[in-house]
């Protein structure tokens, strides 16, 4: 798994965290946290698929090279 994709993985399961705790709490605060959950987690499928997509023309070159 790429290092940025772990990043944000990381930030979106503590924007989560956040977010709990802020409404356990009565605050509308946790609805920031929702929506960093939300940006984070979308990076880290973007990261993850764009590492797919790489290797998979890595290999496909490669392949390519080979004949």
């Amino acid at each position: 798994m790429p290092r940025l994709a772990l990043y944000a993985l990381v930030v979106c399961a503590l924007a989560v965290a956040a977010a709990v705790v802020s409404f356990a709490e009565g605050s509308f605060l946790g609805v920031v946290w929702v929506l960093l959950a939300g940006l984070s987690s979308n990076m880290a499928w973007y990261y993850i698929r764009r590492a797919k997509l790489q290797a998979r023309a890595e290999a496909a070159e490669a392949a390519a090279a080979q004949g």
